[in-house]
């Protein structure tokens, strides 16, 4: 399971929430790439409208945005996997360094109370093909809102 964690400051008018990603238990015999879906939901109260911006931190386990790795809940394997801003998986989900792209920006403004909601496409890629145990792996995310 992927776990996405969320952050706003405390002073902020927009608030965050996100679903994780369940690939579910990881089988070295499965066939075919894994993917599944999550959602980052931003809403703001302030009553103008206000462009943002969501990205969405490397993961704590590789330090890195490509490839993003889990980590087995029961020992030290891990497994790689991305998170994408649409169902292509072109463009990983990231802060707009390198080659990682956000999700937002000008245009995609917020009037009073209103939500903007960006599903996170997630792809386990070598399901099958990485030497690692049978089981359970998680990540935890940071997803960051701008405003």
């Amino acid at each position: 399971m992927l776990f996405l964690l969320f952050w706003s400051p405390a002073h902020a008018a927009c608030r965050v929430a996100a679903t994780g990603l369940n690939f579910g238990a990881y089988d070295v015999f499965a066939p075919a790439p894994l993917d599944t879906t999550g959602s980052v939901t931003v809403t703001c109260d302030q009553r103008n409208r206000i462009d943002v911006t969501v990205s969405i931190g490397p993961s704590p386990t590789s330090g890195g945005f490509n490839p993003r790795q889990m980590r087995r809940t029961s020992g030290t394997n891990r497994l790689n996997y991305n998170l994408y801003t649409t169902n292509g998986y072109a463009s990983v989900w990231g802060d707009g360094t390198s080659t990682t792209a956000t999700v937002g920006g000008t245009g995609a403004g917020l009037s009073a109370a209103s939500e903007f909601t960006h599903t996170v496409y997630g792809k386990l890629p070598n399901a099958g093909n990485e030497d690692a145990p049978v089981g359970n792996y998680a990540d935890s995310i940071q997803v960051t809102v701008e405003y």
